[in-house]
Order: C-alpha cells, then structure tokens, then sequence
C-alpha cells in the first residue's frame, strides 16, 4: 500500500526539505562512504542506533533512507524497531498501523505490513500497536525471520533501534545486521557513554560513527553560499 506523506521543515528530513544546504550534502558523502564499504564487505542491512536518548538517531535514519534511496532508484526499507518509543510514524504524519510488533507475535506478514511513503519513495515497516514486552519480542529468532524474508526485496534495510543504553533492544537488532551506524551529538554525548556503546555492540560490527549536530557546519560551507544557490 502506498501511503502520502506531508513533510515539513520541521521533520528534518533535509534532503527533501533543504536539497542544496550542507546538512543534505553530508547525508549524500554518508552515502557515498556506505557504498565504498559495500564493496569491500557485504553490507545490506544496518542498525542506526545511538549512545544514549536525544543523538538524533531517528533523525539520522530517516535521511540515510532518503539518501540511499536515490529518488526511487533503489529499493530501501526503513524498520521502525524502537517498540518503546517509537518516532518514525508520527514524524511522517502516519496513523499507527499493525506493524512489526504483530509480525513478532506471529500473527501478520512482515510483506503485508509494509508501506510505501510518497513522495519519500522508499518504504517503512512501522512498530505497529503498542505492546507491553517489546525487548522480549526482539530476543526471540522472530526478528531475525522478519528480516531475512524481506531482504529480497529491498537494495538496502535500516533499522532504526532504542539507544545502547540502558536497553538491550538494538544489541538484539544488532544480531540480525550486517552492521551497525551509532550514532552521537556534538556537545552532548559524554565520550565514555560512546565508548560503552562501542564495547557493546562491538567495534568490528559499528561500520562508522555518525557526528549528528556539529556547530559550525554552516559557516564551513558559507564560501560555497552562492554555488549552493544556483540552480
């Protein structure tokens, strides 16, 4: 099913919101270094996950999807596996829908519980209805299921987890990855909270760290102002 979203610059979404500022063209050099990797190891699915709450990891997910997804080029799917807090439905505008909780309940068809998002032209597999034992969901081999039957379909799959700490939901995620994104804010992050993280999920399995809300970025690109105004 094919649902329409309206997207504001309040979504944060700035590949589509802000296509030409610097925020988007960090998001595309991101791209472009996954695509390097891919070519070295096998890297199809990743968990975009964060040290501790308010990174900006859902932030970072949605616009990783955007960017990977190359205007409806590629096939990309995002997976809303935060069943605590889930974000991803409500910043699209999305009515909550059964989703990947019903799928781990065993109950509904992960294929069947997948939309399309236009214009985003990508694809979400929301949380679904609220449930009371959502890390007990993620540590049976349910999830893991979910994601190999979908993968066919699909170029790239994000999934986007609680924080490391204190729940263990994104190291169970994590199990059924090819890697994982981590994701940290700039003045915000203490560093022995990013090096947790690390030591938990495993330093071989973090294909890279995402620096979110660095100040100073603008005035980095403000020589290029004119360059990024053309069209």
């Amino acid at each position: 099913p094919v649902v329409q979203v309206s997207i504001e610059t309040a979504n944060r979404i700035v590949l589509l919101t802000e296509p030409r500022s610097p925020g988007a063209d960090r998001f595309r050099y991101l791209r472009m270094r996954l695509r390097e990797l891919r070519a070295h190891i096998k890297l199809k699915t990743l968990v975009i996950t964060s040290a501790l709450p308010q990174d900006g990891k859902s932030s970072v997910a949605l616009n990783l999807a955007m960017a990977l997804s190359e205007r409806g080029r590629r096939r990309v799917l995002l997976i809303e596996a935060d069943l605590h807090c889930p974000s991803l439905s409500g910043t699209l505008g999305i009515a909550r829908t059964s989703g990947l909780a019903e799928c781990l309940e065993g109950n509904l068809d992960p294929l069947s519980a997948i939309r399309r998002l236009e214009p985003l032209q990508w694809y979400l597999l929301p949380a679904g209805q609220p449930v009371g034992n959502p890390t007990e969901l993620l540590q049976s081999n349910d999830f893991g299921n979910v994601v190999e039957k979908v993968s066919p379909y699909f170029d790239w799959i994000l999934i986007d987890t609680p924080p490391v700490a204190p729940l263990s939901d994104a190291l169970l995620a994590a199990k059924s990855a090819d890697a994982c994104l981590l994701v940290v804010r700039a003045n915000q992050t203490p560093k022995a909270a990013v090096d947790d993280a690390l030591a938990l999920l495993g330093p071989k399995h973090v294909a890279g760290i995402v620096f979110n809300a660095a100040e100073g970025l603008n005035h980095l690109y403000s020589k290029y102002s004119g360059y990024y105004g053309r069209k």
